[in-house]
């Protein structure tokens, strides 16, 4: 059964604040997750150990951006956190 996608409003507004490609490339890229959310081989996808939590992956989506999300496996659904710049999610690792 394939994973939903979830966008919550404040994540929804910082990605559609950037350019129309960028928007593109990001949704291009989250769509993969609705088949298969964990890391694997080769993946782009990496579980994060924040706060002691290891509940939160991350997903580079191209050389300048990275999304954060949470898997709720029971009801299917993937929880995007957060899109922001590579140099934004190095400062903010630890603040999931």
């Amino acid at each position: 059964m394939a994973f939903r996608i979830l966008i919550d409003r404040k994540t929804l507004a910082s990605i559609q604040s950037l350019s129309e490609k960028s928007q593109r490339i990001i949704m291009e890229k989250l769509k993969p997750l609705q088949g298969d959310p964990y890391p694997g081989s080769g993946s782009d996808k990496e579980r994060l150990y924040v706060h002691g939590r290891e509940d939160t992956y991350r997903l580079h989506i191209s050389r300048s951006l990275t999304a954060f999300y949470q898997i709720h496996e029971p009801e299917k659904e993937v929880h995007m956190l957060a899109v922001m710049s590579i140099e934004q999610a190095h400062k903010r690792y630890g603040l999931f």
